[in-house]
């Protein structure tokens, strides 16, 4: 066989051009070959069309996603005050809480060391949990949370320091949450709203009644916790006695959410899953009074 470079000169660009064409016949027979079979891959043709000299690739298909709807923040621009009774350092303090001070109507100590289950699960630790909770919820409906205290290590605030907390913010609602230490024959949550005082309270209560009424409904439909059968009636309880209400200036309850004495009650309240559902409920009983 004749070597290609044997060839005379005048039969070489014949034999080259031959060659190109026979190249580029082969990708366009490939280029249709991959492109007519279901689902060709995009690389595949990508490639074919540089073997003729296009180095063009395929459109990419346009990226879609779904569309990502915004949650609803009924509560956007309220603000609440949530105050997780008692305090973990309180029990260690017995000087700093049995401080008397003023409650608006009389004197009262400063603050005590909250009540516990039978197997040593603390209120102030439960308090604390409930609360923020309840406001990690609040926040997310949008409204502006502010806190008596954050922690479980310290002691106090005083009674009448955590009234100021939610005065100074200004809020539109307060709760104090807390969980009892009854009899341990007595069940059930209760909330607790100020009683009449001229001066002090007659600004506030009846707004404080219609915050406990929706947080009763919602609390109890959200957790299934009986009313309590040993302190109030009906799950509500009016009380003139609490620096806590006597000195707020915002419509302010408090809830007793289960009775820790209370070997049913306190099973209830030592479990997570329980107290989620406990800050869920609160939630939606001061939604309800803020929107209602």
């Amino acid at each position: 066989m004749t070597p290609p470079d044997a060839r005379p000169r005048h039969l070489r660009p014949l034999v080259a051009g031959a060659a190109l064409t026979i190249l580029a016949l082969t990708a366009i027979a490939a280029w249709v070959a991959v492109a007519s079979q279901p689902g060709g891959d995009s690389h595949s043709l990508q490639m074919s069309a540089r073997v003729m000299g296009h180095d063009r690739p395929a459109a990419p298909e346009p990226a879609t996603s779904p569309a990502r709807t915004p949650l609803p923040q009924p509560l956007a621009g309220k603000v609440v005050a949530v105050d997780p009774g008692h305090n973990g350092g309180n029990a260690s303090h017995p000087a700093e809480i049995n401080r008397s001070v003023n409650i608006g109507n009389g004197r009262k100590a400063c603050d005590t060391a909250g009540a516990e289950t039978a197997d040593g699960y603390t209120e102030s630790a439960y308090n604390l949990d409930v609360g923020l909770r309840l406001r990690r919820l609040l926040n997310e409906m949008g409204a502006k949370v502010v806190m008596t205290r954050t922690t479980d290590t310290g002691v106090g605030p005083c009674i009448n320091k955590r009234a100021q907390i939610g005065n100074r913010s200004h809020a539109e609602a307060a709760i104090s949450i807390h969980a009892d230490g009854g009899p341990t024959s007595g069940r059930g949550f209760h909330v607790i709203y100020p009683a009449v005082i001229p001066g002090l309270t007659d600004d506030i209560a009846t707004a404080s009644k219609q915050l406990a009424l929706a947080v009763r409904a919602a609390y109890q439909q959200g957790t299934h916790m009986p009313r309590a059968n040993y302190v109030g009636h009906n799950g509500l309880d009016r009380r003139g006695d609490l620096g806590g209400l006597n000195l707020s200036d915002v419509p302010k309850v408090f809830i007793e959410t289960g009775n820790m004495n209370n070997p049913s009650d306190a099973a209830h309240l030592e479990r997570a899953s329980f107290r989620q559902r406990a800050a869920k409920g609160i939630a939606s009983g001061i939604e309800r009074y803020l929107t209602g």
